[in-house]
């Protein structure tokens, strides 16, 4: 009996051999990213299924698991793309073509983004002119968030107390339906309401009460995990929303050596803690195929030390994707080598930081990008920055070959006297090519 069922067992396995494709898995799905233009494959791309990074083989190939799920892909310098997974089945590896894409933006403010009296000026600019981008402050320097949020933290602290837009869906929608770039402005450790609400949190002065800097708001502890996870859970409430980017700004501790923290602030702990929160925002908001970015003191790219607040270069970097270095020449108080009167030399400010910068960390130009001023000088002689100085600035990022620039004021109201006048083409969608 037993040797009957063997001899079946047998003939079965042979019959099944000479079925064609039986027992054959098929061929494993796979994603290339390319360029639109040059249909090249692109290196260091990133690639998400459902929340999970996957890794390149050899060949710059994105293996990819049988069953459902969407792909998301993006690269330094090019915009977003995604799509769902069966797109990807048939023979040979998807294609996922990026447009490239060189952000000129304008900071419109917490209240600036609600008022059609500076949004309305901006926006115009941006049909106008080379500008395609805004950066928008999703979580301001007094601690608000301009819509209305789900984390219920916000409300609790009075974070929602205002609300300067109120469909914010809507306008979303409304900026990328001009093809705008999105920028979501998230200022971390500089948060008066959460200090005042959780004190527990709070920078402290040596007798205990609450540290408060110059503006006479207190800040929080950056080494406080419950910290980080607040505004990280902002930055995932942005991403969902449809920001292409999460830019941290005062992503340090405060520059001044009274304040006291939970730990003692050496400058090993500091930068510990600064490169911690954004190693870990950015593993979180991985899932959302959105770019990370930091704001860092101009004086970073030139200082070999944390610059006292937690700021250098090598570990930033390594945990973002684009450095956005603020080189205001009114912030060069001491100016640079061979320059020592800033606002006469903007271009030099600009480039110089940028190059050195760029040779210390050894990371590629478009991994920069720099704020410029366009507003009126305060330490040195109090000119208006205008066509020349602002001019002067985007012609250096330009040069150095940075992934973009923007303009700040703090005021939000900008000219078109230093931008080039021609007609902002639309940007190039990503597209999908599969199983080529």
């Amino acid at each position: 009996m037993l040797n009957a069922v063997f001899k079946m067992l047998i003939c079965l396995v042979i019959l099944l051999t000479m079925v064609p494709g039986a027992g054959e898995a098929g061929p494993t799905p796979a994603v290339r990213v390319v360029d639109h233009h040059t249909g090249k494959a692109i290196p260091e791309a990133f690639v998400t299924l459902d929340g999970e990074v996957l890794a390149a083989d050899g060949q710059g190939l994105f293996p990819l698991p049988r069953g459902g799920g969407l792909v998301k892909a993006r690269a330094h310098g090019y915009q977003r793309a995604e799509l769902p997974l069966a797109e990807a089945a048939g023979e040979g590896p998807v294609e996922i073509r990026l447009g490239a894409v060189t952000p000129r933006g304008l900071y419109l403010s917490f209240y600036g983004v609600g008022s059609k009296v500076l949004r309305g000026p901006a926006l115009k600019l941006i049909e106008e002119t080379e500008l395609n981008a805004l950066v928008i402050d999703v979580k301001g320097d007094r601690g608000m968030i301009p819509y209305r949020s789900s984390i219920p933290l916000a409300a609790e602290i009075g974070a929602q107390r205002i609300i300067t837009v109120r469909d914010v869906e809507g306008l979303i929608t409304h900026f990328k339906e001009k093809g705008i770039y999105l920028i979501a402005r998230i200022v971390v450790f500089k948060d008066d309401l959460l200090a005042a609400a959780r004190p527990e949190l709070a920078v402290r002065t040596p007798a205990g009460g609450i540290w408060r800097d110059r503006e006479n708001l207190a800040w929080v502890d950056p080494f406080r995990r419950e910290v980080w996870e607040y505004n990280i859970r902002i930055a995932e409430e942005a991403a969902r929303l449809g920001f292409d980017e999460i830019q941290f700004d005062y992503v340090r501790f405060p520059d001044s050596r009274s304040p006291v923290f939970s730990r003692p602030s050496t400058e090993e702990a500091r930068v510990a803690a600064i490169g911690g929160f954004l190693q870990e925002a950015r593993a979180r908001l991985a899932p959302y195929n959105v770019f990370t970015a930091a704001d860092i003191f101009g004086y970073v790219c030139w200082n070999l030390n944390d610059t006292d607040i937690g700021q250098k270069l090598d570990p930033i970097a390594a945990a973002v994707d684009y450095l956005c270095p603020m080189l205001y020449p009114s912030g060069f108080q001491f100016g640079i080598p061979g320059h020592r009167n800033p606002v006469k030399s903007p271009h030099e400010i600009v480039y110089l930081s940028l190059k050195k910068a760029q040779e210390r960390t050894g990371i590629a130009p478009v991994r920069f990008r720099p704020w410029l001023q366009s507003f009126r000088d305060y330490a040195f002689d109090r000119r208006q920055f205008g066509e020349r100085e602002i001019g002067e600035q985007i012609r250096a990022a330009d040069t150095f070959g940075a992934q973009g620039w923007m303009l700040w004021n703090p005021v939000n109201v900008y000219t078109a006297d230093a931008l080039k006048k021609e007609i902002r083409t639309a940007s190039i969608a990503p597209e999908v090519a599969p199983g080529r």
